[in-house]
């Protein structure tokens, strides 16, 4: 099964973390900088956890905790609550993350690199993760090793590009100029972008 790679906004959505250990915290550290809402309901939960910006419910999971929620990640160590979860998510058409059970997975948690307004999710379709985290840490090298202000630069001037060319193949000739400038580490500002413009129209 190949997953098609949706990028949403969870900016305030309201996920809920089913378990409270180890393995719970990793999922809510990925999930953190994209500022959802999250809940965690665990009879027991990690010091690591509660030191987060979370909210928490320190008992079993019920069946009302779905109400209102965007996701779950169901991540306890009980196959048979974590089936249930998965059943009443499937029946509610909330998508759900059962922890290492692929079978039992709406959506599955990629490697992610954030870094220099770049985020990119890198998956195998759960088939190899520690392949995609090879390929993860050659993505953030490759970052690492570019203008760290590219993309802030190329959304600055995006739309005084857009306003002076009405020619979508004059405007891809500017910005992969504009790009390439940026690349070789050049200063650029709005007589520099002009310029551009006039020499590809």
């Amino acid at each position: 099964m190949a997953y098609f790679p949706f990028y949403i906004d969870i900016e305030n959505k309201n996920i809920l973390v089913v378990g409270g250990g180890t393995v719970a915290l990793r999922k809510i550290e990925k999930l953190l900088p994209f500022k959802p809402s999250i809940t965690v309901v665990s009879p027991k939960i990690s010091a690591e956890i509660l030191r987060l910006n979370v909210n928490t419910i320190n008992r079993e999971f019920a069946d009302g905790d779905l109400e209102n929620v965007f996701c779950v990640i169901s991540a306890t160590d009980d196959e048979q609550v974590n089936a249930h979860i998965f059943d009443l998510c499937s029946a509610k058409n909330i998508l759900v993350n059962t922890v290492d059970d692929k079978e039992k997975c709406g959506f599955i948690f990629p490697a992610i690199v954030q870094k220099n307004s770049v985020t990119a999710g890198i998956t195998t379709s759960g088939k190899s993760p520690i392949y995609a985290k090879y390929f993860k840490e050659q993505f953030i090298n490759l970052l690492e090793s570019t203008n760290a202000d590219m993309v802030e630069v190329m959304w600055k001037y995006r739309e005084h590009i857009k306003q002076i060319t009405a020619d979508e193949e004059v405007r891809k000739k500017v910005f992969s100029s504009l790009m390439n400038m940026c690349l070789c580490g050049k200063n650029i500002d709005v007589d520099v972008v002009d310029k551009i413009i006039k020499e590809n129209s």
